[in-house]
């Protein structure tokens, strides 16, 4: 239902996947929005199925994250149509499977720029603001795989160990100026990720897939609720767990055969 919720909610990555869904959730909730990513086609015909169903402002920004100048020349267009976001969803991300040697360098940089650089440089800037009106919310999308690093996915990994460890530092760091900070962490989702990533998707993978609904509704209530990180899905809940109560050879043993089956 469409409460006329006036908190501007900045999405990045809002294109598909996650980032569309959060999209979806937020405008039925009544919230203005602003969608950002490189797909100007899929960003527009989003925008305008939400405008028409939920009648919410949507704002459009084509913007390539990569690049951390073009994040600070966002951040001064919103400020000058006087928007000010209270949420930003820091979504945007990219991933690939395969051995690390193997994979041109160029691809493993492109990971480290878009997941960690990019990510830092978009919560720097939004969250200065906030700091400013003393309010807002940030919800960092990790993953699953931030808990340990795994055969085929070093790089990919490591950066979401980098977003998890980001916004549990935060998380309190940011708490005393009035912005909550919370960290998701999915495992595999159906959004279209696993085909972009090259990834293969084994029978065990297919068993802990989640549909992006529930991952984005557990996101969100964990952001409102203050929590620091989430694991959502049950079977996502044991394998966190599995990592903590068990020796790293173990559960890289048990990831690479999941994973790389």
């Amino acid at each position: 239902m469409n409460t006329s919720n006036k908190s501007w909610v900045l999405i990045t990555g809002a294109s598909s996947g996650f980032g569309e869904e959060f999209a979806r959730q937020y405008a039925a909730k009544g919230h203005p929005l602003v969608l950002v990513a490189r797909r100007l086609d899929r960003l527009e015909k989003l925008a305008e199925a939400l405008r028409l169903q939920f009648r919410v402002e949507v704002v459009v920004e084509q913007v390539d994250l990569s690049e951390v100048a073009a994040i600070s020349q966002l951040h001064q267009r919103l400020r000058e149509r006087g928007i000010e976001i209270d949420i930003l969803i820091n979504n945007a991300g990219h991933g690939l499977q395969g051995p690390f040697l193997d994979s041109p360098l160029d691809d493993a940089m492109a990971m480290v720029q878009l997941d960690i650089a990019s990510l830092t440089a978009v919560t720097h800037v939004f969250a200065q603001d906030m700091r400013t009106r003393k309010s807002g919310k940030i919800l960092l999308v990790a993953s699953l795989l931030a808990y340990q690093g795994v055969e085929h996915f070093a790089v990919y990994a490591a950066a979401k160990a980098y977003v998890l460890r980001l916004g549990e530092a935060l998380h309190r760091e940011l708490k005393r100026d009035g912005i909550t900070v919370s960290t998701l962490c999915p495992g595999l989702s159906d959004t279209g990720f696993a085909k972009t990533a090259q990834m293969k998707i084994t029978a065990e993978l297919k068993f802990l897939m989640m549909k992006p609904e529930p991952v984005v509704r557990t996101g969100i209530h964990a952001l409102n609720s203050g929590k620091m990180s989430v694991v959502p899905g049950i079977p996502n809940k044991f394998m966190a767990a599995f990592f903590w109560a068990t020796p790293r050879w173990l559960h890289q043993s048990v990831l690479a055969r999941v994973l790389n089956a």
